[in-house]
């Protein structure tokens, strides 16, 4: 008998999970429904404060408070001693605007912390996002806001205290400077919201720095009042490189990128130094939360 070969068997490559389940797409941050997740989550945002307006309310009074204050309390002092023809009521509102703006952005942390602790933040990101970089961009864009209306309040009530108000190119720069101060904080806030295992350590972190970072800057006194030790941490201090051009622009009814604002003991910061200042200690702040926030939102 002979054999029959029978013919071979015609296999099938069997279908890998990658050829059943297709590539999901990369996110496009400039997509309508990133865009859409960013408006929900920053609506959710703005509805608790208009629940709570605690927040927004304190932050504008305790400004003002040491405003109202200072400003009585140092209001004897001869004009012009704190320099360039001030009163201590025009040279105190630099610094009052900018330590508002500060504290609002040390605090923007607080309401992602606590909706890690009470659950909210899990079920945000069990939800089928486009990206989870909205809950960061939502979380931002709200205390970037917040700090702006509480910093406009108090630039009107010191307007209306004797401060004045700057030139229109001036307010153009503490726009920019507030704008700059306030990412870099917010950003250091948010990343320490993930670091820290707890709302307690958070608010002991805020208390530790809110008022030392204060006093150790060119807020309620100049330079040339401090001893040579404190010159040299005041000039370091990021608050002091907003303070003193916004100072600047109050006092000067022009400017230039290149006008000193301030003689450090290391030499002379000028208006452009001190915006490169900012956006330096703001990409620093960047690079360090930057593991910190993937991990948080992971």
């Amino acid at each position: 008998m002979t054999q029959t070969s029978l013919p071979p068997l015609l296999t099938q490559e069997p279908q890998t999970d990658r050829q059943l389940t297709p590539k999901s797409p990369q996110p496009n941050f400039w997509s309508a429904d990133f865009r859409q997740e960013v408006a929900a989550l920053t609506t959710r945002l703005f509805i608790q404060l208009r629940r709570r307006p605690t927040t927004l309310i304190a932050g504008v009074l305790q400004p003002l408070m040491w405003l109202l204050l200072f400003g009585a309390l140092f209001s004897g002092l001869p004009e012009g001693l704190v320099g360039d023809g001030q009163t201590y009521v025009q040279f105190l509102a630099a610094g009052i605007i900018v330590f508002t703006a500060f504290s609002s952005a040390l605090n923007s942390g607080l309401p992602m912390l606590f909706d890690r602790e009470f659950g909210f933040l899990n079920r945000i990101l069990v939800a089928p996002l486009v990206s989870r970089f909205s809950i960061i961009a939502a979380s931002a864009i709200f205390i970037v806001t917040l700090s702006f209306v509480q910093t406009v309040a108090i630039v009107v009530v010191s307007g209306l205290m004797g401060a004045g108000l700057p030139s229109l190119s001036g307010l153009t720069v503490m726009a920019l400077i507030l704008t700059l101060l306030i990412i870099d904080f917010t950003m250091l806030s948010l990343g320490l919201a993930f670091a820290m295992p707890g709302h307690q350590e958070m608010l002991a972190f805020i208390f530790l720095v809110n008022l030392p970072l204060m006093f150790s800057s060119t807020a309620l006194a100049p330079l040339a009042f401090m001893p040579t030790w404190l010159q040299w941490i005041a000039s370091l201090n990021p608050l002091s490189w907003a303070i003193e051009p916004i100072r600047y622009v109050y006092s000067h009814s022009t400017w230039a990128w290149d006008s000193i604002i301030f003689t450090a003991p290391w030499g002379n910061m000028t208006m452009f130094k001190a915006a490169i200042a900012l956006l330096s200690f703001g990409i620093l702040v960047g690079v360090l939360i930057r593991g910190t926030l993937r991990r948080g939102v992971a």
